[in-house]
């Protein structure tokens, strides 16, 4: 590589540190100079955040692989990258599992990555992150000159540095300093990130942060499975009220006889099994927010009292003659029309307005493109993890499914399907193959079913959903603590200690399959 190529591919770049360029942008431009340089068959540039690396950005990898998050000591490669300062090249025969493995586009079959670069960004003496370079040739890297890599990684730490002071500033006021807390809070809790990349799902976060700043009262709509809850724990993580409690409530999971108690408390003797004094969801909810999920199916005679507490901040324990004075956000979510709710007299409908002071929608899955593979990879990582695998990657038929599909229960179907798809693929797979793949097949989804069975449909395939989700899980304990029992020598004692589980457990789970 001579001096002038490395020139003409860097002086774009630092150009660029003087323009006003979305970060994205940025990032791109970052990895196809970083490719145009250096012959990889894939690039990748990703953020650490707590214990986790985040892709922000990449090149030649499978779409998925945004959605993706490595934890990093699931990685050892990356642990290793990490604790150093310079690049670092992995042998080919490294038997350590590379995370993107069979993830690199335009390869056929099951390839996994043989030749690997990684190179720690470090920014104010600390890592910020990882460029990554993967090539499924072995030799692919004989070639680099590590100076001129090492180069391009100062001008890749000078790109990140430009996009957090540009951060940095936008974060001035005291309700983006609140912000900035509320996420690392939200972090700490392990919440749910919400995902996306679709103009529906950015609209959408733009309407979370301007009703965030404000506590009118937010009516989130949306059908079954499309988050309402993670958009709740947004608009409270953005708020002024970010450093009090949320809590929630799920309204349809109550009787109706429970669910005024819930809300308002009661007092000692109020009623039969009242043996002590109660603290409702309100006042402990009192300072923060107040999510009431399935708000719609609450009973006429709660709407009433609920309408009441919103109005003047009053309420009163069941059984009680004190009133309360409570200073709550109240956040709502339904998936009914409440408006035919109000003309069918089944809600009310001075609380109706009094709850769509701000009404948010939440799309549905089938509206937001090509989201769905960047949740698909999300749940993917999660799914490896839990399932001790090292790498788990989707067909290109499997892709091509996940976009045709309708969606009808949303993103918790989603969850459900890429969970259950690779149980069952682990099970049929029992040689526990370096990398997994998931095909259409193993997603067996139904496309295009006519509207007029899908109600029965869906019914069927719930059941049968069930039942092989059950067959799958138990045939894959099955499997898991025989071979455990065939390395341990039929040591039960020495099982539990390598699958992780109290003997106890093991044996009351070896009872339940049928083993002892």
């Amino acid at each position: 590589m001579t001096a002038r190529a490395v020139l003409d591919a860097l002086t774009p770049l630092v150009q660029d540190l003087s323009r006003d360029l979305p970060d994205h942008e940025r990032y791109r431009r970052l990895l196809s100079s970083l490719r145009a340089l250096f012959p990889a068959d894939a690039a990748a540039l990703l953020r650490l955040d707590g214990d986790v690396l985040v892709p922000l950005a990449i090149d030649g990898l499978s779409s998925d692989t945004l959605g993706r998050r490595f934890r990093v000591s699931d990685h050892p490669r990356f642990e290793q990258l990490l604790a150093r300062t310079e690049p670092m090249r992995f042998p080919a025969d490294s038997e350590l599992p590379d995370p993107y493995d069979g993830l690199v586009q335009g390869v056929d079959g099951n390839l996994a990555v043989h030749d690997c670069l990684g190179c720690p960004l470090m920014v104010r003496g600390r890592p910020w992150g990882l460029l990554t370079l993967d090539a499924v040739d072995p030799a692919r890297f004989d070639s680099v000159d590590m100076t001129s890599l090492q180069a391009f990684l100062s001008l890749g730490a000078a790109t990140v540095s430009v996009v957090e002071r540009i951060d940095t500033l936008a974060r001035t006021s005291e309700q983006e300093r609140n912000r900035a807390e509320a996420y690392r809070q939200a972090s700490g809790q392990s919440r749910r990130e919400m995902i996306g990349g679709s103009a529906p799902h950015r609209h959408l976060m733009e309407e979370i942060e301007v009703v965030a700043s404000s506590d009118l009262t937010v009516l989130i709509t949306g059908e079954t499975g499309v988050g309402k809850e993670l958009v709740a724990n947004a608009i409270h993580a953005l708020s002024s009220r970010s450093g009090k409690p949320l809590i929630s409530l799920n309204c349809a999971a109550l009787p109706d006889t429970l669910v005024e108690s819930e809300l308002f408390g009661h007092v000692r003797g109020a009623f039969s099994g009242a043996s002590s004094d109660r603290r409702g969801k309100f006042e402990l909810a009192d300072g923060g927010t107040l999510f009431l999920d399935e708000v719609g199916e609450l009973p006429l005679v709660v709407q009433a009292k609920l309408l009441r507490v919103l109005q003047n901040g009053q309420l009163q324990r069941i059984g009680s003659d004190n009133e309360h004075q409570v200073d709550v956000r109240l956040i709502a979510a339904t998936n009914r029309d409440l408006a035919e709710e109000v003309r069918a007299g089944r809600f009310r409908a001075d609380l109706y307005h009094r709850l769509s002071v701000y009404p948010l929608r939440v799309p549905p899955l089938r509206e937001r493109g090509r989201d769905v593979l960047l949740l698909a990879g999300f749940f993917i990582e999660e799914n490896r993890s839990r399932l001790g695998l090292l790498s788990i990657r989707l067909a290109a038929d499997a892709q091509a499914a996940l976009l045709r599909y309708s969606w009808p229960g949303n993103v918790r179907e989603l969850e459900h399907l890429i969970g259950r798809s690779a149980l069952k693929a682990l099970a049929i797979n029992r040689d526990r193959r370096r990398i997994l793949t998931l095909t259409a097949a193993d997603l067996a989804l139904a496309v295009n079913r006519s509207e007029a069975g899908d109600a029965a449909t869906h019914t069927v395939a719930t059941r049968n959903v069930e039942l092989d989700f059950r067959s799958a899980v138990t045939a894959y304990e099955r499997t898991m603590l025989v071979d455990a029992l065939a390395r341990a020598n039929q040591n039960w004692a020495a099982a539990a200690r390598e699958l992780g589980m109290d003997r106890a457990n093991l044996n009351r789970l070896a009872r339940r399959l049928g083993l002892k």
